[in-house]
């Protein structure tokens, strides 16, 4: 089957190579060779297909099967309906990795260096009882199905943590997805998160133990210890002086 190669602008062959069987290739030997025409954006393109599947196919015994290159613009570019691209075997990028999209691995992660991430919390995620009264920023207690359920008694030792999202932050790391469970929330277990809190019996300071109110889904200050121990969501990281808002606390169960 033979190949044949074609300037992209004017469509005209430039070269074919192929014919009945396999075209022998020696190396160091290209069967064509194609200059580019300044500031071209294609030089060739392929008709035909190689058995079912793809147009144009190259095998290296022990080089590079396809090498691209570009000085200024994007050495290799590829679009697919389904899969833009796929490697059987192993692959190696040397310098920097730009991932636009979602990442999706079904094997293990190694990394010899540190792993950087915007989000702020560590959560996971847990059945609500109501998924509309659970909203970011809510102080969550466990309940007897094994879920949890949003906070409505002061200094209740059930406390879970706080659904992670309120405000600008984002959770870093969430586990427990489940993508066939809607009624699940992410609950910031460790990090910074803001939370809904009540100050109307005790302003809130920076550094100040929070445990549940009786204001639903809200936390307070922690005013007695003895009651507090085993109730303590975290510490405020801003003051809260009266009334209700959202306040930015570093979650620490205790």
């Amino acid at each position: 089957m033979s190949r044949e190669f074609k300037d992209f602008n004017s469509g005209k062959p430039i070269a074919s190579v192929g014919g009945q069987g396999h075209e022998t290739v020696q190396p160091n030997k290209p069967i064509a060779h194609v200059t580019s025409p300044d500031g071209a954006k294609q030089v060739i393109r392929t008709d035909g297909e190689f058995g079912d599947k793809v147009a144009l196919a190259c095998f290296s015994v022990s080089n590079f099967g396809v090498f691209s290159s570009s000085a200024e613009g994007v050495g290799l570019f590829a679009h697919g309906a389904n899969i833009a691209a796929q490697f059987d075997g192993d692959v190696e990028v040397s310098t920097g990795c730009s991932v636009g999209g979602t990442l999706t691995v079904t094997g293990d992660i190694f990394c010899a260096g540190d792993i950087q991430l915007t989000g702020r919390d560590y959560a996971e995620n847990f059945t609500v009882a109501d998924t509309q009264r659970a909203v970011p920023g809510s102080v969550m207690v466990l309940d007897d199905d094994g879920g949890v359920r949003l906070s409505e008694h002061a200094y209740d030792r059930r406390v879970a943590g706080v659904v992670s999202g309120a405000g600008e932050r984002r959770p870093a790391i969430v586990l427990g997805h489940d993508a066939a469970n809607a009624r699940t929330r992410p609950l910031a277990l460790m990090g910074t998160v803001y939370c809904m809190a009540d100050a109307s019996g005790a302003a809130i300071a920076v550094g100040d133990m929070l445990t549940t109110s009786a204001m639903p889904g809200h936390a307070m200050k922690a005013t007695d210890a003895t009651r507090a121990f085993g109730a303590v969501i975290g510490k405020a990281l801003r003051p809260l002086q009266s009334g209700q808002g959202l306040v930015p606390i570093l979650v620490a169960l205790q």
